[in-house]
């Protein structure tokens, strides 16, 4: 809601993320040699079911129609998606593994664990000493999930991995057994199992570490996913998650918050889809015969994004972090500073890439609001206060029983505003826009039903009125 402060938004919008989960993560890097060259990548994600972690999450019909849509292929999904947990989960997980408590949760893979002993019990009665055989067809976690799970139930045993989907089995003395389990080369030590539960996570952490820009659009949410599901759950203090966001990702930059600011000083067309964005800003007809317009080549080996694959996360990425539409929407900023500091001006047609960030730096870490109390939330500072149309009070007269929706239904036809009950029988309308106040105040003015005029404090503020009486 509009009404709503940075904190109280953060909140409403923890409670959303912590009941869905991340079903695809795309990465786009670029480097630049004489051009810049693209390198993408789209990941399927889903949550690590191994030990005792077994996550449960909410489905939206609409998304799934949207994704549904556009092709988004839900057996890679929930077949191949790869696993990621957050740091108390894996501390968790560690615990058990210590504890020897860990269990498999997964109804498939217990199943799968079920038919290895049953093999493995029946081959072991008449085998000798030395004697290997071979488990086949496991996949990702199973192959140390059955390897855990042969060692625990049988102490004369070994297990080895053998390829990616094999383990082989031997029949070993209690002795050997002891000396083997204090070997280095162990396939199950804790820290490789660790490794392999985290799965994406390990990517999200080589992210952390190299401290590169992240660039997104309209990023927020996706902020609030990678603490939740890659860090440690959101914490319920709003100040304690821009920290640790700042201190994840020092460098933010939010294209929504970028060409808000281009549509500003631009006359360019208004679009808010992100593939609308990139085209009008990558579009002929804005720089016909600009030399200075960025070169931008995909990788020999990414090149599935030279078409267009809307609403796949990898492309996303790619429109948005390493695409024309930053660099291009830049490049607009550095002929400006150019054109208003001349000393500034380089020899060189092609801005560098520091430039394009000078010309950026207004708009770090400065992460684009949808429907809040502010613009935008600053991750390296205050949150700085926007510019909004008055409030609005409407008086109810003659129609009982209204509520919030009753008058959010009555006005959206003509313009959009939140609304909050002020007293019985009146509410505050706050709209983004000062158009639709203007056209409230014009049409409402004399209505018989619903007044609706400019609200002062001292008037018309509950509060006020209690002192005053």
């Amino acid at each position: 809601s509009l009404f709503d402060s940075p904190a109280e938004w953060y909140l409403k919008a923890r409670r959303s993320v912590q009941r869905f989960t991340v079903s695809q993560f795309g990465k786009c890097h670029f480097s630049f040699h004489c051009r810049y060259v693209v390198h993408s990548y789209n990941f399927f994600l889903f949550p690590s079911t191994f030990g005792v972690t077994d996550a449960e999450f909410t489905l939206s019909a609409s998304s799934i129609q949207f994704l549904s849509h556009y092709g988004f292929d839900y057996n890679k999904f929930l077949k191949d998606g790869i696993p990621y947990m957050n740091e108390l989960q894996e501390k968790s997980l560690s615990q058990d593994l210590l504890a020897g408590s860990w269990k498999v949760c997964s109804v498939l893979d217990r199943d799968r664990m079920k038919k290895a002993v049953d093999e493995v019990t029946c081959w072991i009665a008449a085998a000798e000493e030395e004697e290997t055989m071979i488990l086949q067809d496991l996949s990702g976690i199973q192959m140390f999930e059955v390897q855990l799970v042969l060692r625990q139930a049988l102490q004369n045993v070994w297990t080895q991995p053998l390829g990616d989907r094999e383990v082989m089995v031997k029949k070993v003395s209690p002795q050997h057994r002891q000396l083997l389990e204090n070997s280095s080369h162990d396939s199950c030590q804790k820290e490789l199992i660790l490794m392999s539960a985290r799965g994406f996570t390990n990517l999200f952490q080589a992210l952390v570490k190299a401290k590169k820009p992240l660039v997104g659009h309209n990023m927020l949410m996706d902020l609030l996913h990678l603490h939740d599901k890659f860090y440690k759950p959101l914490p319920e203090s709003y100040e304690e998650f821009k920290r640790n966001i700042h201190s994840l990702f020092p460098v933010l930059i939010d294209t929504k918050t970028v060409t808000k600011s281009v549509w500003k000083k631009y006359p360019f067309p208004r679009v808010s889809n992100l593939l609308e964005v990139y085209e009008v800003l990558c579009s002929s007809d804005l720089n016909p015969t600009d030399p200075t317009c960025p070169v931008i080549v995909l990788a020999s080996d990414c090149s599935r994004y030279a078409e267009k694959t809307p609403h796949e996360a990898g492309y996303d990425a790619f429109l948005c972090g390493s695409g024309k539409m930053l660099l291009n929407a830049s490049q607009k900023f550095v002929l400006e500073l150019n054109h208003s500091f001349p000393a500034f001006v380089t020899a060189e047609a092609d801005p560098s890439f520091s430039e394009y960030l000078s010309a950026l730096v207004k708009y770090l870490n400065k992460v684009h609001v949808i429907q809040g109390g502010v613009s935008s939330i600053n991750f390296s500072g205050v949150d700085a206060s926007c510019r909004r149309p008055p409030l609005l009070v409407v008086h109810v007269r003659g129609w009982r029983g209204l509520n919030e929706r009753h008058i959010y239904q009555e006005l959206k036809g003509l313009c959009q505003f939140d609304v909050k009950r002020l007293s019985e029988n009146q509410f505050i309308l706050l709209s983004s826009k000062f158009k639709h106040a203007r056209l409230a105040l014009r049409d409402y003015k004399d209505h018989p039903n619903l007044q609706i005029s400019l609200y002062r404090h001292w008037r018309h503020s509950p509060h006020v009125n209690c002192l005053l009486q």
